[in-house]
């Protein structure tokens, strides 16, 4: 991924190739929205949800771990000067999925009640470096090239010893001549924030102009393009948009499947995976599911006993302590209680969305999560299509939920979206009915610290990357459907609500 950022009209002398470091102080209070991707992605909307149809590759090698940050783009230039519109062009241009387009507009500081009042009067100067909050934009650009999840604040604008360090890839300064400028920034603060022309020329001469030719017009020497007219200048944006689009590839990664399936061959299973032990009745139920000839009846039956009884084994490795409670006899027991903030459940779409009742019926008001991951049909990789997680996940203990584990490319890219967003890895349990030795050494491997709890490991993953013997497609399986020719265990379609 990449991300743009978009000065606008303050800012300090430098601050377009420099940020201040993050501190550790608590961010000021604001309303706050998640980050966005590019500003027209290919997607399927419904009422209540949005699917993107290009998917985010992996971000990550086969480590689990990030091995490229992301491409940060800086955009410079005077107010009104283009610099949203010119951002726009290059990401349509560049036709990328999960591009995050910022705008220091977002990283205006909130007002104290004088400030409000000066602002009313139109004598607050918004384009002063004093305006903004660096620390909270540092933190938030250095998150981004992490990979981190973000949430980005917005601004109403109807209520109103340095140590040097880069954060941009690339820098751009958008030039556009003065009387244009100033014609842009009446129609859009006089349609669009609700102000009169006589206090948008008074706060032109007396902040917005004065600001521009002390702090932003400098900067212009620091850019590595310049772009004039602005997002009328298509040969300036094909330029950054061919540079830009080298870059990606230099930072693409890879997966070399493969390599993935012969890397762990006779090794031991690990130690942090569980198998339910093989009870007679257990592999009474194995032998139901598994017989290609068994009705899709008793297929759910017995699938969702199997859940339940995964279920309840995972909630075994939850952390707990000693809880004294009184009886109904007035007597003491000692029991366990569970330790720990929350539990929340997640389920990789779409087969693992059906593990979701079994969770629901022994976790009283457990909190679901959601993520759709497809594989792409000719990378062979998976990619992130949807995801839905519930606020502060990174505070509770996840059970991720997946039925059927191949390859681990999918459960691979879905731990590393919670680690994302600040899930401890220790906090994470991976649960399948049906793994492949394959998936186990690979989730294992790059992330030694997750559980991990299936009811069976099959030894085997042939070429098309199927478990055997295996279980079938269980996503159609389970809702009745067909699976292509060249279907995939953890192939996931779109979601069935």
């Amino acid at each position: 991924m990449f991300a743009f950022f978009c000065r606008c009209s303050g800012g300090g002398e430098g601050s377009l190739d420099r940020l201040l470091p993050a501190v550790g102080t608590g961010l000021s209070p604001r309303k706050r929205t998640t980050s966005q991707c590019k500003s027209e992605p290919p997607l399927l909307r419904t009422s209540k949800r949005t699917i993107y149809t290009a998917g985010r590759p992996p971000w990550y090698n086969e480590h689990g771990a990030q091995s490229k940050e992301a491409f940060v783009i800086g955009l410079c230039g005077g107010s009104a000067s283009g610099k949203t519109t010119v951002a726009r062009k290059i990401i349509e241009a560049l036709d990328v999925p999960w591009v995050v387009l910022l705008s220091m507009d977002s990283f205006y500081k909130v007002l104290t009640p004088d400030q409000q009042t000066l602002a009313a009067s139109n004598d607050y100067n918004f384009d002063h470096p004093d305006a903004f909050d660096f620390d909270l934009l540092t933190h938030t650009l250095r998150k981004l090239k992490q990979g981190k999840s973000v949430k980005i604040p917005v601004y109403d604008f109807t209520t109103h010893g340095r140590q040097k360090e880069w954060l941009l890839d690339m820098k751009i300064f958008v030039d556009t001549d003065s009387d244009i400028r100033l014609v842009r920034r009446l129609r859009r603060d006089i349609s669009g924030r609700g102000r009169d022309i006589e206090g948008v020329i008074k706060q032109y001469n007396k902040f917005v102009k004065p600001a521009f030719e002390q702090y932003i017009e400098p900067t212009m020497r620091l850019a590595d393009i310049v772009v004039p007219r602005g997002g009328c200048n298509m040969v300036a944006i094909d330029l950054i948009v061919q540079h830009v689009h080298s870059q990606l590839e230099e930072r693409k990664l890879r997966w070399d499947m493969a390599a993935l399936a012969s890397a762990h061959q006779a090794q031991p299973l690990p130690r942090t995976l569980s198998v339910l032990e093989s009870t007679p009745q257990v592999r009474g139920m194995h032998t139901i599911i598994r017989n290609k000839e068994t009705s899709r009846d008793e297929f759910i039956f017995y699938s969702k006993r199997l859940m339940r009884l995964l279920i309840e084994r995972a909630l075994s490795f939850l952390p707990s302590q000693v809880h004294v409670v009184q009886t109904p006899q007035g007597e003491d027991y000692e029991g366990r209680a569970f330790h720990g903030k929350r539990i929340t459940g997640v389920s990789i779409l779409r087969a693992g969305e059906t593990m979701e009742p079994a969770l629901r019926a022994v976790c009283k008001d457990v909190r679901i999560g959601k993520i759709l991951i497809q594989t792409n049909q000719d990378t062979g990789e998976p990619e992130l299509h949807y995801l839905r997680l519930p606020k502060e996940i990174g505070e509770d203990h996840v059970i991720l939920m997946d039925c059927t584990v191949s390859t681990g490319a999918a459960a691979m890219m879905a731990v590393r979206v919670l680690l994302d967003h600040d899930v401890q890895e220790d906090k994470i349990l991976l649960v399948s009915l049906l793994m492949a030795e394959m998936g186990v050494h690979s989730v294992a491997y790059a992330f030694p610290q997750v559980k991990i709890i299936t009811t069976a490991v099959d030894k085997k993953v042939n070429d098309l990357f199927h478990i055997i013997p295996g279980i079938g497609n269980f996503g159609d399986r389970y809702f009745g459907t067909d699976a292509p020719p060249d279907w995939s265990d953890e192939e996931t379609d779109e979601p069935s609500y």
